[in-house]
């Protein structure tokens, strides 16, 4: 240490604590990959609370930010049908369904009305007697001229 001293020019006392300081903290500005939560979280699986806190220490981590990371992963390598949807979400699934089909059953009736519009506009022009709509209370009705 004395001769870093001399070297750099800075006190011992200065870098004695500043030594310290960068050793006392070696996991909090670390920044966990998911590989390493992963490895973590592998490595510290099978180890009892003691070991586990120890490693825990060593690696400036906590022992609930652990736990935290197996629940992540154990959630990430769940089976699709597995993760569950809310109640809430399930609901505003079915009212989605339900407007839909109406919607659905909407244009189905447009669809049929406006097939037996073409096929009895078709009738018209090949010699039947000519028609024409007549509308009472929203309801289309044929008509036929002269009668």
């Amino acid at each position: 240490m004395d001769d870093v001293s001399r070297d750099v020019g800075i006190g011992v006392d200065t870098l004695v604590r500043w030594r310290s300081e960068a050793m006392s903290r070696p996991g909090r500005d670390r920044v966990w990959t998911a590989a390493a939560r992963f490895d973590a979280v592998l490595t510290t699986a099978a180890m009892d609370e003691a070991s586990k806190s120890a490693w825990c220490r060593a690696h400036g981590t906590y022992a609930q930010q652990l736990a935290t990371w197996q629940l992540n992963a154990t959630q990430a390598l769940a089976e699709p049908g597995e993760a569950r949807a809310s109640p809430l979400q399930t609901k505003q699934d079915r009212r989605r369904i339900k407007e839909l089909e109406r919607e659905l059953l909407r244009k189905d009736r447009a669809l049929a009305e406006t097939a037996a519009l073409l096929v009895l506009s078709k009738n018209s022009l090949s010699g039947l007697p000519s028609t024409f709509w007549t509308e009472t209370s929203g309801e289309r009705t044929v008509a036929l001229s002269g009668q």
